[in-house]
């Protein structure tokens, strides 16, 4: 076959598709199922799916999905292991809580504090019943099962970030850890695919909702649009980083400390990711690690 354009919707094994196909010398575009449908007419079937990819794939405007390295794969593939387990966790820790509320036992919030009691809970002969306490330690054991798991992969992930020349640079940014770091290179490579920062700060959904008519802008909360996890993930790394950079002598700090006067702290939390996101691309792109400025009366 000679070489012609190859479009596709992003999906399971499209990449690995993707890539042989590229090998045979083929232009390979992937397209977000979300950009494709407003091409299909009519009722849905194989055919008019490949109509509409095909008009798709040849729109001045349409945003293709790079192809994923194997690399890149595995570590996504990695994160969503730790995120199923995390869950796990989560929903494990839930149901101990409210089998022991149903006994009256009430815990503060925290895992440590959870662990404590039920060591103490354990150590008494009356606090509970045979068949709970049985239920209990296997359901603890389970827990250690499960934070094992998690530690062994947020250790790779640490080692991962410490090899990788795009991770270390993104490490040098606030807020941005080996999971991040990992997380971001998995899923968007170099961010060639952007054109700019506040797209990629659109394509994680942490910009206003538009509902503009009539020439008069209307803003509403974010669009939570693309990875979520990845959002979830930066929006943790800029909750974690917000006081120490509130606090610096920084136009970052300046910025922060203006926002937080007027603000919702989680308002404040959002922006900074939204930022983040920004400086994300901006690393990739330029190559070069994050340094923060001084504020011009820091002097």
């Amino acid at each position: 076959m000679p070489a012609c354009v190859m479009a596709m919707e992003a999906c399971c094994g499209t990449h690995h598709l993707g890539r042989q196909l590229c090998e045979q010398g083929h232009d390979v575009r992937l397209m977000s199922p979300e950009y494709v449908r407003p091409y299909v007419k009519a009722q849905k079937n194989d055919d008019r799916d490949a109509e509409a990819i095909a008009e798709a794939a040849t729109r001045p405007t349409m945003r293709f999905v790079d192809l994923k390295s194997d690399e890149q794969l595995d570590m996504q593939s990695l994160h969503r292991a730790r995120d199923r387990l995390v869950g796990e966790r989560t929903a494990l820790i839930n149901q101990l809580r409210a089998i022991l509320l149903e006994r009256g036992i009430v815990i503060a919030k925290g895992r440590r504090k959870l662990q404590l009691r039920l060591e103490q809970l354990l150590a008494e002969e009356t606090a509970i019943g045979r068949r709970m306490r049985v239920l209990i330690e296997d359901m603890r054991d389970e827990w250690r099962a499960l934070d094992n798991r998690i530690g062994a992969l947020d250790a790779e992930f640490a080692d991962l970030a410490r090899t990788d020349a795009s991770m270390r640079l993104l490490s040098t940014i606030p807020g941005i850890g080996p999971l991040n770091a990992t997380a971001f290179v998995a899923s968007i490579g170099k961010a060639e695919t952007f054109g700019r920062g506040r797209d990629l700060a659109a394509w994680l959904g942490l910009v206003p909702r538009q509902m503009t008519t009539g020439g008069k802008p209307r803003l509403l909360g974010i669009t939570k649009r693309g990875n979520g996890y990845l959002r979830r993930m930066l929006i943790h790394g800029a909750r974690a980083a917000l006081p120490s950079l509130a606090k610096g002598k920084t136009p970052m700090g300046e910025w922060l400390r203006g926002l937080l006067s007027r603000a919702h702290m989680n308002t404040a939390v959002v922006a900074l990711a939204a930022k983040m996101a920004r400086i994300i691309w901006a690393v990739l792109r330029s190559g070069r690690p994050f340094e923060m400025a001084a504020s011009p009366s820091a002097g």
